[in-house]
């Protein structure tokens, strides 16, 4: 298949909703509860961060790139002294795999070892140069049960892209903050929430749109411009590009082979409900 910035796209629509079990099913809130993690952003924190090992807060704060550094703070390095990393992988993992297994994903199908070996085969030799997240999942062992693999693969295709397109913003002058506030006034999803969901005040917000609006990239509306249309284009699709490295170890037909084995797995996630209709990844569902 060829290899074009909406081919990236197509792969993120599929490999996304396996990964983001792990934020928004039942189980998963259900095992960090478990654990002691005090309400849902302790632990997301502690389990997304969970490979890095128990970092200091401003370190997650620049790798997640776009949450209020006051929020991280809050759940970390607090929820380390309840349980630590080790205890969060686990329960991010375990319950993962229920959540897959409850959306009838079973490890004995054709398409979940198809697609574990290409991503296993892919990931062999690409490049972890500047990607800390996915270097820090890759570092991980590989779980032997089929499933768990499974949600391992996409994580690590998942967090690749992420440190890529952070890479794309930083490069071209935007902050984690002011990306938030360019992502809404592009209407990928609206402004109240993304105030809600990465805890914006209205001041904090005022001050990102004129920022953006001083460097020509926002009418005084909170509208994009014609240069702040270019930008966002520009950020996606540099982010498709640079996430299509991830697979330079495969052929083109084990590409194919790899859409193909995701994609029935992807809708049955989407299928299982848990998925918001509305999210900040602002995933195509129509495939």
């Amino acid at each position: 298949m060829q290899r074009l910035p909406e081919s990236a796209r197509r792969f993120y629509d599929r490999f996304e909703p396996i990964h983001a079990v792990t934020y928004f099913a039942p189980e998963a809130r259900a095992a960090l509860d478990a654990l002691g993690y005090r309400g849902f952003w302790m632990g997301y924190f502690a389990a997304r961060s969970a490979p890095l090992g128990p970092v200091a807060p401003p370190v997650v704060t620049a790798l997640f790139y776009n949450f209020a550094p006051a929020r991280v703070a809050k759940a970390l390095p607090a929820a380390w002294e309840i349980a630590g990393p080790q205890s969060a992988l686990r329960a991010r993992e375990e319950s993962a795999v229920a959540a897959l297994h409850r959306y009838g994903v079973r490890g004995d199908d054709e398409n979940v070892g198809t697609a574990v070996g290409l991503v296993a085969k892919a990931v062999r030799t690409a490049s972890v140069d500047g990607r800390a997240l996915y270097a820090a999942n890759l570092a991980l062992p590989w779980p032997t049960e089929p499933v768990a693999a499974l949600w391992h693969a996409t994580t690590l295709l998942r967090e690749h892209r992420g440190d890529g397109h952070v890479a794309v913003l930083a490069a071209a002058g935007v902050s984690g903050r002011e990306s938030n506030v360019l992502h809404a006034a592009a209407g990928a999803v609206t402004a109240d929430y993304i105030k809600r969901t990465r805890h914006y005040d209205d001041a904090e917000w005022r001050a990102c749109e004129r920022s953006l609006a001083d460097r020509g990239l926002l009418t005084d509306d909170g509208s994009l411009t014609a240069s702040g249309t270019e930008l966002k284009q520009h950020v996606e699709a540099t982010t498709d590009a640079l996430s299509l490295r991830a697979f330079d170890g495969l052929q083109d037909d084990e590409l194919a082979a790899l859409l193909a084995a995701l994609t029935p797995i992807a809708k049955a996630v989407i299928a299982g409900g848990d998925m918001p209709a509305t999210t900040p990844m602002t995933l195509r569902r129509d495939f």
